[in-house]
């Protein structure tokens, strides 16, 4: 094999990975190397005879894995967004090989006898509080991973663990694999009718990218929710709802995922129980803001008291607008009409669609306007940057340095990846490929990623965003931001590194500058004229903030009560992916199931993320983001001084401390949480 920039990693400015050179077959050698290194550096821990203590135990810990570092960030960033049929192959017995290093260290009686002779004498040691916050979590990580079972006990579990190894990335690309099967050539201008023209546009141009004459919809975001936010064509509608809503539960396919969700739900049961908790859920909100089920369910079930009456009396008026339109009978009404007549009814109550906004959120202007906002909040620069300086795995990607303005120093890398393709999976995330912090014995700084699926320019436009595709963008760079501003000594403990719960927190309090006045004059300026967004826009579009919030509450209840089901019923019960899921949402559904279709089998965040017993997160970390925007709207929305009070408290302290600690200290008190209620029009 020639040279493997994975094992000889060719020296780029600030050490960016060589994404230009890495090939399929690089990965598994280069991971043999490092793991043949990472293992070397346990056997010196265990070795040394000296009393273990904080440097020769927990800091030699935390560094003992570097050398897998930059080839798993590589992997996971190729597989997520850059996948092939040989990738895929290997993701099982990639991620396989993982489990087994973390279960030979979390399973070692001599790594952990010296872990807790440190952690017994803790009072003693005059530590810091990140010093205090990494020898908890190493303690809590190795009795959450089996250090005190028996030995017959602990093969259990490395058996457990292995499999779902290879579940995870088995679940994904059964949905990957049928999101890229469907396509739907047009070829009769009749039938388009409805869609407005950038969408006819990229649909064209979508097919003649495929040697296809004619107009192709897809599965990808944006092709998808275009369509069934403007067709008219009401069997068409239908169509693509169902190929979405009914990935992964295709009857005799070899990508239906139901014994991938039911395998993976009773092996994560039966680790939690080996581990002495009563259910997955019980496992992982041990480590969460929300401490226990009933805690979250509580939460949830406050939120469905306050969204129901609200979500069910903005459904009856989206099927009366139906009826007034197309004489469609309410009891007709499908959940592939919802989205088209909601759209509908927007327009009838605002006096404008999405579509007038387009011209207004060129990609290119709405970069920036992230940026500026980052460069008055927290005064960083973002230099974009050669790819001859830092490779990319694909010309879509852009790469930027980013600058204290004040003290020109370097803060970090930020790469950007915007546009769909089949080696895509689809949605929207943020990924570091270097975390901050101490590396090799240097305090080094992030490279970040974010990663979208946003609609595509044409020949004749450049990349127009919806409004939604808007808040994504700046939901993933609040993501960045959180990784990128990190101030911490260790790794494990920097940037997004924090309770699930509180991850979100970051991301979704930058969403909030997109509706307002002042955060739309950064970047809403139309792509021809270069005039800003007219006024009449901007309060239309602060008004229809509430549009469906309880309607869209609710599709976020489901989510979650699904999760909180999955994740804490006996398993052996479950006999019948769609007859749980149905009973499991009863309470929040506001239609009837249809045939065919199923959440569970394309719910990536639960069975190929790390949302299992977690997705209520999204909700949680609403009601922070709400209370904290408050503060800005009562300081100003460019505040530097709570920006900085965000940046040293947050942003900055990663997962240093208990989140809620360094919200009090943000925030000046603990979370009202009617923020969310009073945003959203529910009280």
């Amino acid at each position: 094999m020639t040279k493997n920039p994975l094992i000889e990693i060719p020296q780029h400015k600030y050490q960016a990975l060589p994404f230009d050179q890495i090939q399929v077959e690089h990965f598994i050698p280069a991971l043999e190397v490092a793991l043949e290194k990472s293992y070397k550096n346990l056997e010196k821990i265990k070795k040394d005879s000296s009393p273990p203590n904080f440097a020769n135990c927990i800091e030699a810990l935390e560094f003992s894995g570097e050398p897998l570092s930059e080839v798993t960030a590589a992997f996971y960033a190729f597989l997520s967004a850059n996948t092939s049929e040989a990738l895929s192959a290997l993701a099982g017995d990639f991620s396989a090989r993982l489990s087994k290093f973390s279960n030979d260290i979390h399973l070692d009686e001599e790594l952990f006898a010296k872990v807790k002779a440190v952690y017994e004498q803790r009072a003693q040691l005059g530590l810091t509080q990140e010093h205090s916050k990494l020898l908890e979590d190493q303690y809590q990580d190795f009795l959450r991973n089996g250090a005190l079972l028996k030995e017959e006990e602990k093969v259990k579990l490395r058996a457990i663990d292995q499999k779902l190894a290879t579940l995870s990335p088995q679940f994904q690309d059964n949905v990957l694999k049928e999101s890229n099967a469907f396509e739907w050539l047009i070829e009769s201008e009749a039938d388009l009718i409805g869609l407005p023209e950038s969408v006819r546009e990229a649909a064209a141009h979508e097919a003649e990218n495929r040697q296809k004459k004619g107009w192709l919809f897809t599965l990808d975001g944006p092709s998808y929710v275009a369509y069934m936010t403007y067709s008219a064509n009401r069997e068409g509608r239908e169509k693509m709802w169902r190929a979405y809503s009914g990935r992964g539960f295709q009857p005799g396919s070899s990508t239906n995922n139901e014994q991938v969700v039911l395998d993976t739900v009773r092996l994560r049961h039966r680790r939690a129980q080996l581990l002495g908790y009563s259910t997955y859920a019980d496992f992982v909100l041990e480590k969460r803001m929300a401490e226990s089920p009933q805690q979250v369910m509580d939460f949830l079930n406050q939120l469905l008291a306050k969204a129901k009456p609200t979500a069910q009396r903005e459904l009856e008026e989206v099927k009366a607008l139906a009826l007034e339109m197309d004489g469609l009978a309410q009891e007709s009404f499908r959940p592939w009409d919802m989205t088209y007549y909601a759209e509908k009814l927007r327009q009838k109550k605002y006096s404008f669609d999405e579509e007038q906004l387009r011209p207004y959120f060129s990609l290119p202007r709405v970069i920036e306007g992230a940026f500026e906002l980052a460069r008055r909040l927290f005064h960083i620069e973002f230099v974009e940057a050669s790819t001859k300086d830092y490779p990319v795995f694909h010309p879509d990607m852009k790469i930027y340095e980013v600058i204290d303005s004040k003290s020109r120093d370097f803060v970090g890398l930020f790469y950007a990846d915007f546009f769909p393709r089949s080696s895509k999976r689809g949605g929207a995330w943020a990924n570091t490929f270097r975390d901050q912090g101490l590396f090799r014995g240097q305090l080094i700084r992030p490279h970040t990623s974010i990663v979208c699926n946003f609609t595509k320019p044409t020949p004749t436009k450049p990349s127009l965003l919806t409004f939604r595709e808007v808040e994504t963008l700046f939901h993933e760079f609040g993501h960045a931001l959180h990784m990128l501003l990190s101030q911490c000594r260790y790794q494990s403990l920097a940037g997004a590194n924090v309770y699930w719960d509180f991850v979100e927190l970051p991301s979704q309090l930058m969403e909030n500058w997109v509706s307002e006045k002042e955060g739309l004059a950064l970047f809403a300026q139309h792509y021809q004229t270069e005039d800003s967004i007219p006024e009449d826009l901007v309060v239309k579009i602060k008004e229809s903030k509430r549009f469906l919030a309880g309607y869209y509450t609710m599709r976020q209840l489901q989510f979650a009560f699904l999760d909180m089901a999955w994740h804490s019923t006996e398993p052996r019960e479950i006999t019948s992916v769609p007859d749980f899921e149905q009973q499991a949402t009863s309470a929040c559904q506001l239609f009837a199931p249809e045939p065919g279709t199923n959440i569970s089998t394309a719910f990536s965040h639960l069975f190929a993320g790390g949302y299992g017993a977690g997705y209520y997160s999204y909700k949680w970390a609403e009601v922070l983001d709400a209370d904290a925007f408050e503060l800005f709207l009562e300081k100003g929305l460019f505040s530097p001084e709570i920006g900085e009070s965000l940046k040293e408290n947050i942003l900055g302290r990663g997962g240093s401390e208990h989140p809620l600690e360094l919200y009090k200290r943000f925030r000046g008190r603990e979370p009202d949480p009617e923020a969310l209620l009073r945003r959203d029009g529910l009280l």
